[in-house]
Parts: C-alpha cells; structure tokens; sequence
C-alpha cells in the first residue's frame, strides 16, 4: 500500500507536465540537478522498551544526487535521490547494529525568481524510506520494518553564479518511523528517527 501511494503521488506530479510545461520558456532548458553533501540529524523519538534501552540512530553525513523538472520558471518537481545508507543503531551508547536505509523523496516546489542570482525556493512532499539488512540489531535479537512513508517538508536557495552553476543550500524534514520487533514477534516500541537534513551542494541548471 506504501508503494502504491508513493507512486500515485509521482503520476500526479507527472500528470502536471502536459498542462504546465507549456508556460515553460521555449528558450529554457526545464531540467536541473544537484549533487549535495548532507547531514542527517535523527530526532529519535522513542516508546516502550525502545526507550528504556535508549534506541538511536546515530547522526551521519551521507552524499545526495536531485533531480528536478520546472513545469514554469516558478514551480517545479524535485526527486531526492542516494544510494542505500548503513545507518549505525546504538542502545545505551552502545552499538546494537546497522541497518539499511534508502529514501528517495518526490516534492514540488515554489521557486521565487525575482531576486537575481539569489533564487529562494519552498517545497512539500513524501518520503518512502526502505529499510534493509534490518534484522541484524543486537546479534539478531531485534529488527525493524520494512518500510516507513512520511511528509516531508523543504527550504533552500540557489545563488547563481552563471546561467549553468550555482550553489545550493537546503534544508528539508522529514516524518520516518519504525517499530522494533524481537526476534520472538513482539512489539518492543517505536523509534520516531524525524531527521533534520541539511544540506550545500552544487546546482546545474542545463
């Protein structure tokens, strides 16, 4: 069902482009990408035994590739691309173990384009994040699920420095949970990870 709603939120978007793309300048390449270098900082909220075991995820820069598609000069698409991420779980301080983690987010943006070279935008969408290797925390002892699907939110800016390259500054939230299952079925709690991701990277606009 997460799949299935991930992906009837890419066809909306997609649907968009014959109706907008035509206000597009004919003179304008609509294709944009950037590479970025991010910092995720995990909320991690926690219930139950995952909190009285102090379950975390350990903070980490991992690389990000974007992609984004302008139906204007104003609104666009953007799909947040990585490969899958090993993400360190620690209980008590400790190391539990490390997972997988590999979480495209699809947004569409608002780009305020009346300030020169210094180009502002807004976004607002999902994130589908797939957890893998994910039954090895604590020897075995613990795993987490499958998947999680959240909203996630976006600021940042480009400044321009020619009509092609630019420097990017981004900042996104994302809502990302998972349960904790022991190895025997039961439910040991909620880790609520909510990460705050910023990120500076490099734009090219073709």
């Amino acid at each position: 069902m997460r799949i299935k709603t991930f992906l009837a939120a890419t066809a909306v978007l997609a649907s968009l482009t014959p109706i907008t793309a035509q206000a597009q300048s004919s003179s304008e390449n609509p294709w944009m990408i950037r590479v970025r270098a991010v910092d995720l900082l995990w909320q991690n909220g926690q219930t139950s035994a995952v909190q009285a075991l102090d379950v975390k995820a350990k903070d980490q820069m991992i690389p990000e590739f974007d992609v984004s598609y302008f139906f204007t000069k104003n609104i666009a698409a953007e799909l947040v691309l990585t490969y899958p991420q090993s993400i360190q779980i620690d209980a008590g301080g400790n190391k539990l173990g490390t997972i997988k983690a590999l979480p495209p987010s699809l947004l569409l943006q608002c780009h305020f384009t009346d300030f020169g070279a210094f180009k502002p935008y807004v976004g607002a969408g999902v994130n589908y994040t797939i957890f893998s290797s994910r039954n090895n925390l604590g020897g075995g002892a613990y795993s987490v699920d499958n998947s999680s699907l959240g909203a996630v939110g976006q600021i940042g800016m480009d400044y321009m420095f020619d009509k092609n390259w630019g420097l990017n500054l981004d900042l996104k939230y994302a809502t990302m949970s998972t349960n904790v299952t022991t190895a025997a079925g039961a439910n040991a709690g909620k880790l609520t990870l909510n990460p705050w991701m910023p990120a500076v990277g490099i734009t090219y606009k073709f």
